[in-house]
């Protein structure tokens, strides 16, 4: 009667097979988005838009405070995601942030969606360029890129998956009084990325390079130079909503179609 018990007690091998497949198509594929800062911008919109899509999100930023706000609007919206401290320039502390993208735990699968999203940009007469500000620039928007996607597809190869999208500027076609250092910081990231796309886009990863050109309706601008959306005029601003939209756009293309790289404008500006 003791072995009926126990043989009662025991569940079926099918039914354990079954709840173990049960809890794997439940866990959430994750996204990273590194370069998430003010919540209005498009770190910020990104991370929200990949939870409501279905993916738990590492928000990847430099402070946590505004990092910390990003996931506190997606968890009560319903979302999931994880708030995580990173220098983007730290070889260290990008690796360690991989892992913890590829790894398949509680918060969820392995990354299958990434997002650089980090840069800076001011303007300075060359003259009284320092060398420190033009290396800053570099490490910040092109370093940090290269970090980026060397940790992405040495993950994502072996997978043959995968859509790594970086940020760029229209700055990166074309060089303007003032933004020197921006220029070569964003022509670089360019033609790197170009050089991922082309050599594991045969393996099945896509790489897609993003081209912003104007102004963001995002928190930076509209804080440093409130008069610049009420002269801009309706929609004479680029939407964070409406970029992302493009994003995830990008993350669901068939593969027979692939973009590498799009420019998103303002219907008014000149280009």
């Amino acid at each position: 009667m003791r072995a009926d018990r126990s043989e009662a007690a025991r569940p079926a091998a099918s039914s354990v097979k079954q709840l173990f497949s049960r809890n794997d198509m439940a866990k959430k594929p994750k996204a990273v988005i590194l370069g998430v800062g003010a919540e209005r911008g498009i770190g910020g919109a990104a991370s929200r838009r990949f939870a409501r899509e279905g993916h738990h999100v590492l928000v990847a930023g430099r402070t946590t405070a505004k990092i910390d706000k990003v996931v506190e609007t997606i968890r009560r919206e319903g979302g999931s995601a994880t708030a995580v401290t990173v220098d983007g320039t730290r070889e260290d502390e990008i690796i360690k942030l991989f892992d913890r993208a590829m790894a398949d735990d509680a918060d969820g699968s392995p990354a299958d969606l990434f997002v650089f999203n980090m840069g800076n940009n001011a303007a300075v007469d060359i003259r009284e360029m320092t060398a420190q500000h033009f290396e800053d620039s570099w490490r910040v928007g092109c370093f940090a890129g290269f970090l980026f996607g060397r940790e992405a597809v040495r993950r994502l190869a072996p997978l043959g998956r995968g859509t790594v999208i970086f940020t760029g500027a229209s700055g990166s076609l074309r060089g303007r009084p003032r933004f020197a250092a921006f220029n070569a910081t964003k022509g670089g990231l360019r033609l790197f990325v170009q050089s991922l796309a082309r050599e594991f886009g045969p393996q099945g990863l896509h790489i897609a390079h993003v081209i912003i050109d104007g102004g963001i309706e995002g928190d930076r601008l509209l804080s440093r130079m409130p008069d610049r959306a009420e002269k801009a005029g309706p929609d004479g601003l680029l939407n964070v909503e409406a970029i992302v939209d493009n994003y995830w756009h990008l993350h669901r293309q068939h593969r027979s179609a692939w973009s590498h790289e799009i420019d998103l404008r303002p219907y008014k500006e000149p280009f």
